[in-house]
């Protein structure tokens, strides 16, 4: 069980939606916080909110995708606050259309932020933990899309079907560390993820899909308006880490939609009586996937 009171959580995205959920309900639970967000607005309304209720708070503006920027914010929310043991990858951003549609540009933007910038956040932070031997957490910030793939969504997907692969090693990985691992997969939540297109860098602004149309985003914000509020999710969330849970998945409504694409997946793997090299391959030793550890090759 991960106790979380008194330690220092570095949470990406921090200044709004679903990061500052888990900024505000981690607070309250005792932690030191550190918000970093590209957006000093955000910053800036997240602080004002934070203001005058007793928490131990502090904001870095950062570009995840900057790894070089990324190690600075380390080094300078662990000189304010202490140690980061606490690590949510939360920020994403999200543009949605056909594949056949998409740019180079479409991709990175999305494949920087969404993958990338978890990476960054475990280069930068998991050497420092391991080294300390003191043990701590980490959240990546996945979706529903890491198991359901949608019309419409295939960057968005792709990454994020990336980090549920991600999430799993490296659980595996830092077991014998002490550093637990939860990969939460949100459905609708209330936020403003809508506006992730006004952040889009201007050397990667050449898109396929609707840019920054007022008309879209507005339409994406009333579909998303009726989701989970971030503090709610933020508290499964709470949960998941005390618990060292892999997974978080606070949706229920998602249940028979992946109880579906389970039963194909389970309908379409080999049965042992039809393939007649099954026993030789189980016999030399051949790797299955009966244990959930590393095998070296």
């Amino acid at each position: 069980m991960t106790q979380v009171a008194g330690r220092t959580a570095f949470i990406t995205g921090g200044g709004s939606g679903v990061a500052l959920g888990q900024a505000k309900i981690f607070a309250q639970a005792g932690c030191k916080v550190a918000i970093a967000d590209i957006r000093q607005d955000h910053l800036d309304e997240a602080m004002a909110w934070f203001e005058g209720r007793g928490h131990e708070v502090m904001a870095v503006k950062l570009d995840i995708a900057d790894r070089a920027a990324y190690a600075r914010a380390a080094d300078e929310v662990e000189a304010k606050l202490g140690p980061v043991e606490l690590l949510f990858n939360t920020a994403g951003v999200s543009i949605f259309g056909p594949l056949q549609n998409a740019t180079y540009d479409d991709w990175d933007w999305q494949l920087d932020v969404n993958l990338k910038g978890v990476i960054n956040g475990i280069q930068t932070f998991v050497p420092r933990m391991i080294e300390r031997g003191k043990g701590g957490h980490i959240v990546n910030t996945a979706s529903m899309s890491a198991f359901v793939a949608l019309k419409g969504t295939g960057i968005y997907c792709t990454s994020k079907m990336a980090i549920r692969g991600l999430s799993e090693c490296l659980a595996l990985d830092l077991a014998d560390h002490g550093i637990g691992v939860s990969m939460l997969c949100p459905g609708a939540v209330n936020s403003n993820i809508h506006e992730a297109v006004l952040t889009r860098p201007a050397h990667l602004q050449n898109t396929g899909y609707y840019g920054a149309d007022p008309n879209v985003m507005a339409h994406l914000k009333q579909v998303i308006a009726v989701g989970m509020e971030p503090e709610v999710l933020a508290q499964y969330v709470l949960k998941g880490v005390e618990a060292d849970q892999l997974y978080i998945l606070p949706y229920p409504e998602f249940r028979g939609t992946l109880e579906e694409i389970h039963e194909r997946v389970m309908a379409a793997v080999a049965q042992p009586q039809d393939d007649p090299d099954y026993a030789r391959r189980v016999a030399h030793g051949v790797p299955g996937g009966e244990k959930r550890e590393t095998v070296d090759s």
